[in-house]
């Protein structure tokens, strides 16, 4: 069995190899940037939430990334409709619940979509993804008021009622089916200075997923090699504008032996 490492350089190297085609529906805030995240790091984007086209669409797909982040009753109701497709297809649903715990709709939309379709990976901050759970959690906007580790006690619990994998990101990510829980260190703290890192985070975690059958791996590796990707941007970027574009040329640069070597994730 490979090493974690490995696996992050096998499923890099797959993407790269399979230009997986990902199906995002998506915040207009960043479309164009997690577009260009996915090229970079070699899968294929489509943007695309139109209720009469999102079936025909997600089944041309190998992935599907859910985020709610401009969130509207029409943009929910195309984001079940399509994962319902996904789903009989067996094709990997990623869900980024934004802002959950923020407002009723944020919240109330984001169980609705566990409700009603089969989410693979559901990737959030530490308070979004508490307020899947506790009514009495809240959000700062999309900001998280909780730390992953605050989440961690309740995370294998809570991935075994929702049959999903949690991936909660931070300063240190977690990755948890319920019965297995991963770490991954990678990053940097440019990454909080810019918006739409989580969302291309999730975007990520789509693309390794059509390479990657098993939820945990597949979500472990991409935030590891976001992550690393980030740690290189920081190299050269000497402030959070000159950050966001290192970022994509890291995610295009960085090779699968570099994120091999440079991958930092344990078992909790």
């Amino acid at each position: 069995m490979a090493s974690l490492a490995e696996q992050a350089a096998i499923n890099l190297a797959a993407v790269r190899k399979e230009k997986p085609l990902v199906h995002n529906i998506t915040n207009f805030v960043v479309m164009n940037y997690t577009a260009n995240a996915l090229l970079c790091a070699g899968a294929s984007p489509v943007m695309a939430h139109a209720e009469n086209e999102v079936e025909e669409m997600v089944s041309l797909a190998r992935a599907l990334v859910l985020n709610i982040g401009t969130l509207t009753d029409a943009w929910v109701a195309s984001m079940i409709r399509a994962g319902k497709r996904a789903q009989e297809l067996d094709i990997p649903v990623i869900l980024d619940p934004v802002g959950s715990g923020a407002t009723t709709l944020r919240t109330r939309s984001a169980k609705q979509i566990l409700e009603n379709t089969s989410v693979r990976v559901l990737r959030g901050n530490a308070s979004e993804i508490l307020s899947l759970r506790d009514a009495d959690s809240k959000t700062k906007g999309v900001d998280a008021t909780h730390s992953v580790e605050d989440a961690a006690a309740m995370a294998e619990t809570l991935a075994l009622e929702l049959s999903t994998t949690l991936a909660i990101t931070g300063a240190v990510d977690l990755v948890t089916d319920g019965k297995r829980t991963v770490r991954a260190e990678n990053g940097h703290e440019l990454m909080g200075s810019v918006t739409g890192t989580g969302c291309t985070a999730t975007a990520l975690i789509g693309a390794f997923s059509a390479v990657d059958k098993d939820p945990v791996t597949a979500a472990a590796t991409a935030l590891a090699f976001f992550g690393a990707a980030g740690e290189e941007a920081a190299r050269s970027a000497a402030a959070p504008g000159s950050f966001m574009i290192a970022l994509l040329d890291a995610l295009y640069t960085l090779s699968p032996e570099t994120l091999r070597d440079r991958c930092r994730i344990r078992t909790a």
